[in-house]
């Protein structure tokens, strides 16, 4: 079976069908390292601002323990047409309080499950992404997607 031809996308182009697949996507896989396991499950992000993305967590889960060993990440989100998003980054530890207050008065589900946004179980990573990835379905490659670190990306540990 012959190579496809890959196709040409603009910047911007691209940039916009990368962020159409997340949002059709919606439930990312997150992969991180257990020791020297990789581990992956799906997540429900809580906010995503461009290529940065939010996921809370509860302290007592496994992936807790991972990150803090090892904060490396990897999201990917595939559509329904099979296209992908892949957002390789950091995890770190969301503190800034306003910011967390403004998630979860977004989140109906995080109040009623955790009762207090002080829940001492509550953790909210914020993925900043260190490089993001576009295919297309039988692309056979991926494309680096441009993104820009927004101001409110700042590290936040």
């Amino acid at each position: 079976m012959p190579k496809p031809e890959p196709e040409f996308i603009e910047s911007e182009e691209l940039r916009q069908k990368a962020l159409q697949v997340m949002r059709d996507a919606r439930f990312p896989q997150l992969a991180s390292i257990d020791g020297d396991q990789p581990r992956l499950r799906p997540v429900s992000p809580v906010r995503t601002d461009g290529f940065v993305v939010y996921v809370a967590n509860l302290k007592s889960y496994g992936k807790t323990r991972e990150i803090e060993s090892n904060p490396k990440v990897e999201l990917c989100y595939l559509d329904e047409n099979h296209d992908q998003v892949r957002i390789t980054g950091l995890a770190e530890t969301l503190e800034d309080r306003s910011l967390l207050e403004e998630i979860w008065e977004e989140n109906p589900l995080l109040r009623k499950y955790l009762g207090s946004i002080d829940n001492p179980e509550l953790i909210v990573y914020r993925i900043v992404p260190s490089q993001v990835r576009y295919m297309k379905e039988w692309a056979l490659q991926y494309e680096e997607v441009p993104f820009a670190q927004e101001p409110d990306a700042a590290p936040c540990t």
